[in-house]
């Protein structure tokens, strides 16, 4: 039997007869060894919201959401490709965590994607027209360069909007991602079901509070009832959700990127008005919603917040000044003035006393015929409990003012020195009610001042505020004076 390994061939085996069938063996064998050692990707999986094992909502006040969406997911070991189906549109990929609850060990994410809307933008379509006159169609192709906000497509020699006509694509792209899709590469330890949680942050969710009071029949008491307005444009729908809100100034750095998407009618829907409990998160406040409910994409719901009844109201007639003519000779500073109206009370009590979200509270008091007027409107902000509310809901009709500057003095200074002032003032109230009232007059006055005289006696607000509350008869009228001293 010949020696293979002859002289010139170093340990290269002979390629005729056995030694060509052992060199083919060897090479199979190397590359089996080097295959195993390399993980083979399998084909994509896909997750959809049939999956959903649960999913959770926490939505904060400046168009922000947390989604926490738990899947139960077929996995193969090692690598695999994930397509998870149904995020927000408006998702911000790089806020997304996934975890494995069945196994965390040695799993982990190698990459993600987002895919959305591969269907339109940079696409080149074909746009049929149909002459209205003729009835035959006409073709031409444009490339799309916009769907937010409308349609812009690129022509050969133009760039047109709002485009009438149907538009039809050539052919679908290769994986055609027709929902909004996060494409995750992940190893995993082992094969078989489980459960993954995928938590983002999100725009295209938003929440206020909008209150409801009824006043009394004399204006001192009121009813509240507090609703949660939720409006959902973040293109997906949130099935069954666990609902949290959260009040209060949440930091965010401003991306310079920002995502539009075109505005779509909504439909409203008022939830049972079962209340939300409330607990302090941080610096903030966390609101739930007691069970679970569905936030349909391009839908505004309400739900119940709160509700109290018979607070004590206190109702204010306000005349606000201005700090302008306190250095400098002006005459008459207005006739027929109007007063604003105003109702407070304090956030304290029983049924209330909890932190109550900002907001619009709308007020609304029955007529004579038992009908509900609306009667004004004013926005709070967040307001802790125990602390004061002041809504103003108007002028009044039957109280005006007439205000004028008696006398201006100018005691000391210069241009270029320390001036100082004495003005005299002459404020003259109407009321054409049936009932006496008190009007708070309320002064903004700058520099350092002094009343030096006064025929009712002020109240100091602040370094630069001072109030005089005046009493006014009933279909009758009241006079007052002061005199201020200012130095600048």
């Amino acid at each position: 039997m010949k020696n293979r390994r002859t002289a010139g061939k170093g340990f290269f085996p002979d390629l005729t007869d056995g030694g060509r069938i052992d060199t083919i063996l060897l090479m199979v064998l190397i590359m089996g060894t080097l295959l195993s050692s390399v993980p083979l990707l399998a084909a994509e999986k896909i997750t959809t919201s049939q999956d959903q094992k649960s999913i959770a909502v926490t939505i904060y006040n400046e168009n922000l959401a947390l989604i926490k969406d738990s899947r139960n997911v077929e996995l193969s070991e090692n690598a695999n490709q994930l397509a998870w189906r149904e995020v927000s549109a408006l998702i911000r990929p790089e806020t997304a965590l996934l975890r494995n609850q069945t196994s965390q060990s040695n799993f982990h994410i190698l990459e993600q994607n987002f895919d959305f809307d591969l269907l339109t933008t940079g696409k080149e379509i074909s746009v049929v027209r149909t002459n209205s006159a003729t009835g035959i169609e006409s073709n031409e192709m444009a490339v799309v360069l916009s769907t937010n906000e409308g349609i812009v497509l690129k022509f050969n020699n133009r760039i047109e909007t709002g485009v009438p006509g149907r538009m039809v694509f050539p052919s679908v792209p290769e994986n055609l991602r027709d929902k909004p899709t996060l494409l995750l590469l992940l190893h995993s330890p082992e094969a078989g079901k489980h459960e993954l949680e995928l938590s983002y942050l999100t725009g295209g969710l938003s929440w206020r509070a909008d209150y409801v009071a009824a006043l009394n029949e004399d204006d001192s008491r009121l009813d509240l009832n507090g609703l949660v307005t939720l409006t959902n444009q973040s293109g997906v729908t949130y099935p069954q959700a666990s609902l949290q809100l959260v009040a209060g100034d949440v930091n965010q750095i401003q991306s310079e990127q920002r995502i539009s998407r075109k505005m779509v009618a909504m439909s409203a829907e008022v939830a049972d008005a079962t209340q939300m409990k409330e607990e302090s998160l941080f610096e903030y406040h966390l609101y739930t919603l007691q069970r679970p409910t569905t936030l349909a994409e391009n839908q505004t719901k309400q739900v119940a917040l709160m509700s109290a009844s018979q607070i004590p109201v206190n109702k204010v007639f306000l005349l606000q000044g201005a700090d302008y003519y306190y250095s400098g000779k002006y005459g008459v500073l207005g006739q027929k003035l109007k007063t604003n109206v105003l109702i407070s009370f304090d956030n304290k009590g029983e049924q209330l006393g909890i932190p109550l979200p900002k907001g619009i509270v709308r007020v609304y008091k029955k007529d004579t015929q038992g009908y509900s007027q609306f009667i004004g409107e004013d926005q709070i902000d967040h307001t802790p409990k125990n602390e004061k509310i002041r809504l103003k809901l108007g002028n009044a009709f039957d109280i005006t003012a007439d205000k004028v500057q008696t006398d201006f003095q100018q005691i000391a200074g210069s241009m270029h020195q320390t001036s100082i002032f004495e003005t005299a003032y002459e404020i003259a109230i109407r009321n054409a009610k049936k009932e006496s009232i008190v009007v708070q007059v309320q002064e903004p006055i700058p520099g350092d001042w002094l009343v030096v005289s006064e025929s009712i006696k002020h109240k100091k607000l602040s370094s630069n505020a001072v109030e005089w509350s005046i009493p006014v008869p009933a279909e009758g009228e009241a006079t007052f004076t002061y005199r201020v001293r200012v130095k600048y």
